[in-house]
């Protein structure tokens, strides 16, 4: 007796392991408010009572952001412009304090560096206690990580595209790419991660 053909046999199965783009949307949709449901359940406002802490860790966070952040900016630089641009981001943080004349080569690099990291820290820790401020209460480690990252952002384009060009024109010719990825995960998700984790050591030793 011949075997009946049947035609498309497993089509449907492969069919069916296709998510179609509408399906796409609204998962991203429905994750999006997951985050969004999230972000606003594990907020709890600064009380009067926590604001002295938050300003402390938040600073201590700031530094270790900074240190993080500088590290990868002087790598960068050696690695795309040679080893003497190496010291090139703390010249011109430096020049904050001292002018642009702290980025002339000739200009001692021992003034120029030392004004950069007393500049750089000075305003890592400002940020870092702003940012343990606004940040209000999160207890999520997602959630402060991935605000504080947005706030990494915010610093690159305020400061980058609105301040600089007006007060430290040097800054504009920094590269676009290496500064994005700087300010949102070299400081701002490393932000995250140190408030974080103060946080949690504030929670282990809570009675």
């Amino acid at each position: 007796m011949a075997r009946r053909h049947r035609p498309f046999r497993t089509r449907p199965k492969k069919i069916q392991n296709h998510r179609s783009p509408a399906g796409v949307e609204s998962v991203a949709h429905r994750l999006a408010e997951a985050i969004m449901i999230a972000l606003a359940r594990s907020h709890i406002p600064v009380t009067r009572s926590e604001l002295p802490w938050a300003i402390r860790h938040g600073a201590m966070a700031g530094v270790i952001a900074g240190l993080a952040f500088a590290a990868f900016e002087m790598a960068a630089s050696a690695v795309m412009m040679g080893g003497p641009a190496f010291a090139m981001p703390l010249r011109m943080i430096g020049a904050i304090a001292m002018g642009s004349e702290a980025l002339d080569p000739g200009y001692p690099l021992a003034m120029a560096a030392l004004a950069g990291v007393a500049v750089h820290m000075m305003l890592s820790m400002i940020y870092g206690a702003v940012f343990a401020t606004l940040a209000g209460g999160l207890r999520s480690g997602l959630a402060i990580i991935g605000l504080a990252s947005v706030y990494g952002l915010a610093l690159w384009l305020i400061n980058f595209y609105l301040i600089a060009p007006v007060a430290f024109p040097w800054f504009t010719e920094a590269n676009p790419m290496m500064q994005f990825v700087g300010h949102v995960f070299f400081f701002g998700s490393v932000l995250g991660y140190a408030l974080w984790r103060s946080h949690e050591g504030l929670l282990r030793r809570a009675p």
